[in-house]
């Protein structure tokens, strides 16, 4: 079966729109981290905060009203025309939504629990709904009067990949003809010092793969795809899952079950590892996750594949990292640049000469020639591990 990611909607840390966004990533652009501590007081943090202005979400669907869906709601603003058209060709009973979180709208609880705690009271649009994993996909259903499928996928920052394969599910059983898939993430306190507590946060900008690498930044972000039969500029062509249960927050050493999810992506796409041009790896500079994926990608690809991690520029956007990730390898795919520039992997620091030689793209690095697959890793709590793979039509 042949799927194909039709169109994207994406905003970020580093950009507002899909053109903004690889801009600036290519680039190597960091000024979407900030250093704050509006989430975690007098402890302040580098995070990537979306900085476009956000639609509002109409008094019709105020139970739904959090930040997390008015990120949902910018991204759709992008491919609404997209989505309209295959809503008319399908009919609103075969067209599913599958979105992908960790944090829904949480951040409306912290600041609601904040205002009783000073005597304020409840704030008036305050609602359980927005802070319902299932919110996201449900207020994007009402809001396009769809009826077909519509639940959220929530496991870590696999999230939004694991979106792709239940998404691939519902249009292989033929309960979709279409699926508006995707993630997003919104920043919280719950994160922020949740993260902290387990001494993640990196104590200024995250270092991908560094020698000096002391964990992550967090962010937020919302990408949204249509994934569809008919045929569109990129074709999902693999997906290798896998969960090794190794421990409830740190990956497993040997990377046994991440090999087999890339391995198992590879398969699917009956390709090589030779034939990929570029892997945007998980990379979240925390020194256990970077020496464990390293050492897999080159168990897997040797040394030659151009590999980075984007997150030095856009903050790791944990529920929503795999859907934005992907949305950089799909803007890499239809960019119009016949030497195919590539995505660097900045982090301003020394690369950890303790790990595998892979081969780390550098600011202005280009393939040579057009870019034709590309696969993204995600990994999470507990061993969840995704691995996707998309080429060009």
């Amino acid at each position: 079966m042949k799927l194909y990611l039709n169109d994207l909607g994406i905003l970020s840390a580093a950009g507002n729109t899909g053109a903004d966004l690889l801009s600036r990533v290519l680039a190597g652009d960091r000024s979407g981290l900030i250093r704050t501590d509006e989430f975690s007081p007098a402890q302040p943090f580098y995070v990537g905060a979306v900085q476009a202005e956000l639609p509002e979400i109409e008094a019709e669907y105020s139970v739904y009203d959090c930040r997390n869906n008015q990120l949902l709601l910018a991204a759709l603003s992008q491919i609404r025309p997209t989505v309209d058209r295959v809503i008319e060709k399908h009919g609103v009973n075969k067209i599913g939504v599958v979105i992908g979180t960790s944090t829904s709208g949480v951040r409306n609880t912290e600041l609601a629990l904040e205002a009783v705690a000073k005597g304020q009271g409840k704030p008036p649009r305050f609602h359980y709904k927005q802070q319902q994993m299932a919110g996201g996909a449900d207020f994007l259903a009402h809001v396009l009067g769809l009826k077909g499928p519509a639940y959220v996928i929530s496991t870590a920052c696999s999230s939004s990949g694991r979106a792709f394969a239940s998404a691939r599910r519902l249009i292989a059983l033929d309960l979709c003809d279409a699926v508006i898939v995707g993630g997003a993430d919104s920043l919280c306190s719950f994160t922020v010092n949740g993260f902290a507590a387990l001494e993640s946060v990196s104590a200024g900008l995250c270092k991908p793969f560094g020698r000096h690498r002391d964990g992550i930044n967090l962010s937020e972000a919302a990408a949204l795809f249509v994934l569809s039969k008919e045929e569109g500029p990129v074709r999902l062509q693999g997906i290798g899952a896998s969960s090794d249960a190794y421990h409830f927050s740190a990956p497993d050493p040997a990377g046994g079950a991440v090999i087999a999810a890339m391995s198992m992506a590879l398969s699917e796409a009956g390709m090589q590892p030779e034939e990929i041009d570029y892997i945007n790896l998980h990379g979240t500079a925390t020194p256990l996750n970077d020496a464990m994926e390293s050492e897999a990608v080159a168990n897997v690809f040797g040394n030659q594949v151009a590999v980075s991690s984007s997150k030095g520029m856009t903050g790791h956007a944990l529920g929503a990292a795999a859907g934005l990730e992907m949305g950089l390898c799909w803007l890499l795919l239809t960019q119009n640049h016949e030497q195919g520039l590539l995505i660097p992997n900045i982090n301003g620091d020394e690369l950890d000469g303790e790990l595998p030689a892979l081969n780390y793209v550098k600011t202005g690095q280009t393939l040579g020639r057009r870019i034709n697959h590309c696969q993204s890793n995600s990994f999470a709590f507990g061993g969840n591990n995704i691995s996707l793979i998309v080429s060009r039509t």
